[in-house]
């Protein structure tokens, strides 16, 4: 069995490979250094957004980003909320790109 990824140092990369492809992102919500779930929020900044969450493949047990909700950004905003008062040890990371880019679906972020 190999070791997991702390959440925070997948955070960190996923940050760096944003900045990289100069798409802006920022931490809204600080969870849990070791082991807080994540959500991506994707605003295209034309007043929508798409939320995606991290869960598990029943069929193949691969992890996998699927999305939670999308629409306009108020809706997923309130979805975060609710999620949030669910899970206090979420992460929430927004990411704003007009060309609808997250990187989740890139080698080393999809699984």
């Amino acid at each position: 069995m190999s070791p997991r990824l702390t959440t925070r140092f997948w955070i960190d990369a996923y940050l760096a490979r944003l900045r990289l492809a100069d798409i802006a992102a920022f931490v809204v919500a600080h969870g849990d250094d070791t082991a807080g779930a994540v959500l991506v929020k994707l605003a295209t900044l034309d007043g929508q957004a798409q939320l995606f969450q991290r869960s598990f493949d029943l069929t193949s047990g691969a992890r996998v980003w699927v999305t939670l909700t999308k629409g306009g950004e108020r809706d997923v905003d309130a979805a975060i909320q609710r999620q949030r008062g669910f899970d206090p040890d979420l992460w929430v990371i927004e990411v704003e790109d007009r060309q609808g880019r997250s990187l989740l679906d890139q080698d080393g972020l999809s699984a």
